[in-house]
């Protein structure tokens, strides 16, 4: 019996972190089974005598400090604001609009307006799903018209609605940044360069593959999307220069240090305001919808951190970080074979998890192995905490569009006409799936292309 309760005394982190495992298949709300688990195992805890029920009082000062007060969490707010309101007032379509008159005499041209809105679109905010359902509905009916395949067209939709989590301003990289204790504003130049590198990818492989077979991507006819030359000026004036000067002010203000990524957030809050005022359709239902959309998704957000905060405290306190130091210890994997195992678990769980779950979930336990790590002259020293997120960043694109559960594709097909199958949505993301490996695969092996811009700045 003696024995027995040693075991679980010694083993019990380990059987918190299965028993989530295996509640986050039931569907149950993630917030829940964080915060459920939470006080479960800490009064497991509290009965096997390593944990003290006093413990319980230290959630609300984590809770309090950690997310509440938090003034780098004070940018999720305003960036997800911006977002939804470049997408409910129109500000964003009228993009895309000018986006596709711009490119539809290049091979590809409408899956590379997508792209390019896409990557625009991720420097607005990071909110994939608006991204996602906006570009569908506007772009994929017309690509479907001009016989596109099915698969390349859900792609490059699908992924280029999920840039918005790695070029920056991304809330994963504020959530990161503030697990990781690091510079808001360092991690957004360590993953502007990735990112958009990224997105170069896509738009080879979409000209290659349109040259190659034109059938899978045909060209527009003249008459489509036709524009007056006398009135393409305006239209881009009007459409298109506003948003990317609005974007420019936001990233140029934080990479240079004009703005903290908080009062750049209030800043480009306000400038989409302003841009919805411009276009005539800031009205109250407008901002009301956005207000209320906004509520919403921000206070998933929070729920998921504070339940996230209890957990990750509950599992510390009862040894959770010694015993993977120890299992990985013991393994003797070396910096290289730690490096990508933390890679492979990430890209397993993007089957089944969400980016913000895996992130709250696998940062906290391995967070404290990144000082352990060493790989001499390839990585400096002061970079080796950028380098690291940023291709947890990168991998973590892959968790929104490989199947069962990429949320990406359920976004999709929810909009997507009847005769979009979700077959053709599967195959379609295979590629970019593999383009997002290879860039992963790149940042690992040539370090510079994320902290190149950061150098500057703790060298």
């Amino acid at each position: 019996m003696e024995e027995l309760l040693w075991l679980l005394q010694d083993f019990l982190p380990i059987l918190m972190f299965l028993t989530l495992a295996c509640l986050l298949f039931s569907g149950y709300p993630v917030a829940f089974i964080l915060g459920g688990l939470a006080l479960l195992y800490g009064f497991l805890g509290y009965l096997l005598g390593v944990f003290s029920l006093i413990e319980f009082f230290n959630f609300l000062p984590r809770i309090w400090g950690g997310a509440a007060e938090n003034l780098v969490l004070v940018a999720v707010p305003t960036f997800v604001f911006m977002g939804v309101m470049m997408e409910r007032s129109g500000v964003a379509n009228d993009m895309l609009y000018c986006c596709q008159v711009l490119l539809k005499r290049v091979p590809g041209g409408l899956a590379l307006s997508v792209t390019v809105m896409g990557t625009i679109l991720a420097a607005m905010t990071g909110i994939i799903g608006a991204s996602v359902t906006m570009m569908t509905a506007l772009a994929l009916p017309t690509m479907l018209k001009q016989r596109y395949n099915h698969g390349i067209a859900t792609g490059v939709i699908a992924a280029s609605g999920t840039l918005g989590i790695l070029i920056p301003p991304s809330i994963m990289l504020i959530i990161m940044a503030d697990l990781l204790s690091v510079s808001v504003g360092n991690l957004f130049m360590a993953a502007l360069l990735p990112g958009l590198c990224l997105a170069g990818l896509y738009l080879i492989f979409i000209v290659t593959a349109a040259t190659i077979n034109k059938e899978i991507a045909p060209p527009l006819p003249p008459d489509m999307l036709s524009v007056p030359r006398n009135e393409l000026p305006p239209l881009i004036f009007k459409s298109f220069l506003p948003p990317v000067f609005l974007i420019a002010l936001i990233k140029g203000s934080i990479l240079l240090g004009w703005a903290t990524p908080s009062e750049a957030g209030a800043v480009g809050a306000f400038g989409a305001m302003v841009l919805a005022a411009i276009n005539r359709r800031l009205k109250w239902s407008v901002l009301r919808g956005v207000c209320h959309s906004s509520g919403l998704t921000i206070a998933f957000i929070f729920f998921i951190i504070i339940s996230a905060t209890c957990f990750a405290y509950v599992f510390r306190s009862l040894g959770g970080d010694d015993i993977a130091e120890e299992l990985i210890a013991a393994a003797g994997l070396g910096s290289w074979g730690l490096l990508f195992l933390i890679m492979g678990i990430v890209f397993a769980l993007g089957f089944f998890l969400d980016w913000i779950e895996i992130t709250l979930i696998v940062l906290p336990i391995f967070a404290p192995l990144i000082g352990t790590l060493d790989f001499g002259d390839h990585v400096p020293v002061g970079g080796m905490v950028f380098w690291f997120t940023v291709l947890i960043a990168i991998n973590l694109q892959t968790s929104f569009l490989t199947p069962p559960f990429g949320f990406a594709l359920f976004y999709l097909k929810g909009i997507a006409p009847k005769e979009v199958k979700i077959q053709s949505i599967y195959k379609g993301i295979i590629p970019f799936v593999i383009l997002q490996l290879i860039a992963l695969a790149g940042v690992i092996a040539f370090p510079q292309i994320a902290l190149w811009l950061p150098g500057m700045v703790y060298e």
